[in-house]
């Protein structure tokens, strides 16, 4: 399994990553298909675990994907979890905090969203955002960026230390790679629904956005809430390794089926 862990208390450069890179398969048709097949046995892999971990109830998954627009978060729920029971996952998505969310602090929204025991939860976006998209647009000190580092960090020890394990995937692709899909989704009557003009409007922010995230995988890569930086230029290479990352991380909990009620001797029952 090809890493790509942004280590703890480093400092990241994005340029430093490809975002076509696909590890050790090549850009043939070939290929494609074998990533594809490995996928699809990790999602049925997934199936499986995910049913431990509900069957269990002692630990729960976040999943945070990140990305630039167009990165591929949507795409890569409607693949990688295509596998799962709809009743142990939820998806979530942090939009404009409405009136009651802004008279608290910016994590108390985002608490009472994270997954049960036993459950998948997902951000599309997350808590993240008040780190991003606030800086970019210079709605937030240096100061209070930093202050809120750290107090991320701590709210996902307290999750971790209570049983959720948690991967966050920043799904990064080249500007170019974006320009092509916006472009898709101007010239595809079945995609124009997707299409904001505000898009434009924030990929002239491209340099600023770049910045922004170099600082938060730098600043808030944890041992317990570790960062992956996916090349995501290719989306199959993408889904593969957001999939591998996501087993890992079950099979990490090392989840026993639970044993059956006592009393009842399952070999000779018989139901008329």
């Amino acid at each position: 399994m090809t890493n790509y862990l942004v280590k703890p208390a480093g400092t990241l450069t994005l340029s430093d990553y490809d975002p076509s890179d696909t590890g050790d398969y090549d850009k043939n048709d070939d290929d494609k298909e074998k990533a594809k097949t490995a996928t699809e046995k990790l999602i049925g892999r997934l199936s499986g675990l995910q049913e431990r971990l509900y069957a269990n109830s002692s630990h729960s998954l976040l999943i945070v994907l990140q990305g630039m627009d167009t990165s591929g978060k949507d795409g890569t729920i409607k693949n990688v979890m295509s596998g799962v029971n709809p009743q142990g996952c939820k998806v979530v998505t942090f939009k404009t905090p409405s009136t009651e969310e802004l008279a608290h602090d910016f994590l108390w929204r985002v608490h009472q969203k994270a997954p049960a025991k036993g459950q998948i939860g997902i951000f599309n976006r997350s808590h993240y955002e008040d780190v991003l998209i606030t800086r970019v647009h210079q709605r937030i000190s240096a100061r209070k960026i930093k202050q809120r580092f750290n107090q991320i960090k701590e709210f996902e020890e307290l999750l971790s230390e209570n049983g959720t394990v948690i991967r966050k995937f920043f799904l990064h692709i080249s500007k170019d790679e974006q320009k092509q899909r916006l472009e898709e989704r101007i010239c595809d009557p079945e995609k124009r629904w997707k299409f904001d003009i505000h898009d434009l409007e924030e990929r002239e922010l491209w340099a600023k956005y770049t910045e922004a995230f170099e600082d938060v995988l730098s600043a808030t890569s944890t041992d317990c809430a570790p960062w992956y930086v996916i090349p995501a230029n290719h989306k199959w290479y993408r889904n593969l390794i957001v999939a591998e990352h996501i087993v890992a991380a079950v099979e990490s909990m090392k989840l026993k089926t639970p044993t059956p009620p006592e009393g009842i001797d399952f070999d000779t029952l018989k139901i008329e």
